[in-house]
């Protein structure tokens, strides 16, 4: 197979288009024909070597987090999809024209879900999803403050948020304040702005998908006795909060999700933007121009 091939940790450029070994699926696994696989910042971090500590390559390697695609083969014990189910999932290994899943983290791609949409929706619909019911643990009600609501976790935050009922103030950029509103938050503030964080009033919980310094200055917003949950881990400043619950989490497979919030694109209850959509062969150029942030979803096709 072709794939997306890192030997060494560095910049962009040290992906290359190349020839690998096909993958062969063992017990409880499914071989998937990538037809999609998206960017997420997360491969970046694993590229450079900025992830090492948490999330080693062992080279050569491939990267990537989120496919969808085709069933090619059944391991071993495998029986609840066939060979050509349309699939997705949140794995490993996914800039590539192959990849093996554990046919517990994949699921079918709903009816009139295209590939592109579907390889964009795992990893974030994990991650946003689980910052607010697991990490967060917002209840009906509540009133929470929301990093990052515009972008693609944010954005599925929010809607979880909104399916539990509760209330959401978006922290994004100053020129995002109307977009997050459109996406219904109750209200926005600019999170570069001190002094807007400083007239935040307290809160029930932070949902945080920024971090770094504004970490710090949310943490004090937040009532004795609420949550604070974070997808980029723990608050520089977390032991001066005792009487906060912060908990740092990362995204684990769950099917059901991915499923959940496919269903909610194709019902236009929620937007995941794409930026730009590159073939698998300039996965290098791809990442690259990932890296410097844009409106969206980088997503290969092969």
């Amino acid at each position: 197979m072709k794939a997306a091939v890192l030997h060494e940790y560095g910049p962009p450029s040290k992906l290359r288009y190349e020839d690998f070994p096909d993958p062969k699926p063992g017990p409880g696994e499914v071989l998937v024909a990538v037809r999609a696989a998206s960017i997420n910042p997360v491969d970046w971090k694993m590229r450079s070597g900025a992830a090492k500590d948490h999330f080693p390559v062992t080279f050569p390697g491939i990267l990537g987090r989120d496919a969808a695609g085709v069933v090619r083969a059944l391991g071993e014990g495998v029986d609840q999809f066939a060979v050509g189910d349309r699939v997705f999932a949140l794995t490993w290994a996914t800039y590539a024209e192959l990849c093996v899943v554990k046919a517990a983290d994949l699921a079918k791609v709903p009816e009139h879900v295209d590939m592109t949409t579907a390889a964009a929706v795992p990893l974030v619909s994990c991650t946003g999803d689980q910052l607010i019911r697991e990490a967060t643990a917002v209840q009906p009600g509540q009133t929470i403050l929301l990093t990052g609501a515009v972008g693609s976790v944010g954005r599925c935050a929010l809607l979880a948020a909104q399916e539990i009922g509760a209330k959401v103030i978006a922290g994004v950029r100053k020129r995002q304040i109307d977009e997050a509103k459109s996406l219904g938050a109750i209200d926005a503030i600019d999170l570069s702005s001190d002094s807007e964080i400083a007239k935040l009033g307290t809160v029930d919980a932070v949902a945080d998908a920024v971090g770094g310094d504004v970490a710090s200055k949310l943490l004090g917003k937040v009532k004795p006795g609420g949550n604070y949950g974070s997808v980029l881990g723990q608050p520089k400043d977390a032991a001066l909060h005792p009487t906060i619950h912060i908990k740092a989490m990362t995204a684990h497979p769950d099917p059901a999700t991915y499923v959940h919030y496919a269903e909610a694109i194709r019902e236009g209850r929620l937007k995941l933007p794409i930026d730009r959509v590159m073939p698998l062969s300039d996965a290098a150029q791809a990442q690259a121009l990932a890296e410097k942030g844009g409106g969206g979803k980088f997503i290969l096709t092969s």
